[in-house]
């Protein structure tokens, strides 16, 4: 059906331009209010800051303006209570609010004065991610604090497990480390969503369509009554610019990519094979058929929806990257991603922090793995350094003792063999073989930023401080 076919309805906030009314099928791809109608707090927040510009610089009296701003709280309550009724001719919120407001008080018909959805719609975006970013920037600090807070504990109780490389026992490390080590990637995750605030708190209402307006508009009022850090510079950028979503997006997927590392360790730890934790019941499932299983579906789903994540950006970027300036309507596409996104990390970080905050560790199991002699191999290596062998050479020699050792029948008569080995070799001897007993690799890493425990009490000290930065600079927004 041509739009010359369509039957004519209730008119457009644009139908003065068209002789007849929208085909249906036009209308089902246009229409975004199914998704951006959650943008309605911020889209009556940034009308009732325009109207009263437009009062203090003449363009609506007193009496009229008092009108609208009354009209668009009752839209408002409409909406937030569930009472509003939604126009077939509702194709996003923006006309769903000034339909409805018009409705109330016939003022409302010169809110638009001034203004058009392109610099609209990019306003109310950029309050909704504004509040979003905060939100999920108290979220990551959550989840950043129960795993530092975790990490005291562990470290409190001496608590070592063995570090991989390769998925293969590498060396031992505290489990204050490991864990301290998945804080420090979710504060530079909130470090990003910061970064991404800055550039998404400006405002760019009075950009207009594209070019501003012949009317004496002043966005830096309006830009100071929604509490913008700053006023757009160039009309054209204004209303196109979405790079603030990319970045939102970029944050988010970097979010989702350290969570899904997360779950993916706390998969294999609570695997019978490494058996390093046992999962809370209210944070794990069954099985619908074998009785004896217990699964790691927070884990598998932070793991799983990081792909998602990293599609949303993908996406949005592929959509940018060929437009001409200014608005274009593929710019509708970018809400949906970050609104999924938004709502994507928010379940993962809140469902985590709970499996984080409930989860316990078996020290046993993870000192058994700490505590394998070849896991100080290079303790061996440095030892020979530090009595005056090239590491290379060094490396050499524990090597061939590590392989000597591997050729014994199993693996108790293994690492009894290396410890023979290295107390029988002339360069190494008893006083070497003694890093080998259990505990002792552990203790004696303790260069700055390492593993040990005294470079891990230094360590989480100004985790802490960090923690304690980060919340700050969150209280003062």
């Amino acid at each position: 059906m041509s739009a010359d076919d369509a039957s004519p309805g209730p008119t457009t906030l644009w139908h003065g331009r068209l002789a007849g009314a929208p085909a249906d099928a036009l209308a089902a791809l246009n229409d975004s209010l199914p998704f951006d109608q959650r943008m309605f707090a911020e889209d009556i927040a940034a009308s009732r800051a325009h109207v009263s510009m437009l009062a203090a610089v003449g363009l609506l009296s007193d009496d009229e303006c008092d009108g609208i701003l009354a009209a668009l709280e009752e839209v408002r309550s409409e909406i937030a209570d569930g009472r509003m009724v939604w126009a077939p001719t509702d194709e996003d919120i923006h006309t769903a609010v000034e339909r409805r407001a018009t409705e109330l008080c016939a003022a409302a018909a010169k809110m638009h004065t001034g203004r058009s959805r392109n610099d609209q719609v990019a306003t109310d975006l950029r309050l909704w991610t504004r509040t979003a970013i905060d939100e999920l920037t108290g979220l990551l600090l959550g989840l950043a604090g129960t795993l530092a807070g975790r990490a005291h504990e562990a470290h409190a109780a001496g608590v070592r497990l063995p570090g991989y490389t390769h998925l293969q026992q590498a060396q031992p490390v505290g489990l204050a480390h490991h864990l301290a080590a998945h804080a420090w990637a979710l504060l530079r995750d909130v470090e990003r969503l910061g970064d991404a605030r800055r550039r998404t708190d400006v405002s760019p209402l009075g950009a207009g369509a594209l070019a501003g307006s012949t009317l004496p508009l002043d966005p830096a009022a309006v830009a100071a009554d929604l509490g913008f850090a700053a006023v757009f510079e160039n009309s054209l950028d204004a209303v196109s610019d979405r790079d603030f979503v990319a970045d939102t997006l970029y944050a988010l997927a970097m979010s989702g990519i350290h969570l899904s590392r997360l779950g993916e360790e706390m998969i294999l730890w609570a695997s019978a094979e490494f058996g390093f934790v046992r999962l809370d019941d209210a944070f794990a499932t069954g099985s619908s058929m074998m009785p004896q299983k217990k699964n790691p579906d927070v884990a598998e789903l932070a793991r799983g929806k990081a792909g998602r994540l990293i599609g949303h950006l993908t996406g949005l970027l592929a959509t940018l990257k060929g437009l001409p300036l200014a608005y274009n309507k593929d710019l509708q596409e970018d809400k949906e991603p970050l609104f999924d996104a938004v709502d994507t990390v928010r379940a993962v970080a809140v469902a985590f922090d709970g499996l984080m905050q409930t989860v316990e560790f078996d020290a046993d199991a993870m000192a058994a793995g700490a505590d394998d002699p070849f896991a100080a191999a290079t303790d061996l290596a440095e030892w020979l350094v530090a009595h005056g062998t090239a590491f290379r050479e060094a490396h050499e020699i524990v090597a061939g003792l590590v392989r000597q050792a591997l050729d014994a029948p199993d693996a108790g008569s293994r690492r009894s063999r290396l410890a023979e080995l290295v107390a029988a070799h002339p360069d190494l001897g008893p006083e070497a073989a003694a890093l080998l007993t259990p505990g002792s690799a552990h203790l004696s890493r303790n260069t700055p930023g390492a593993g040990g425990p005294d470079a891990v009490a230094a360590q989480l000290e100004r985790l802490d401080v960090a923690l304690t930065s980060a919340r700050s600079l969150q209280d003062g927004r």
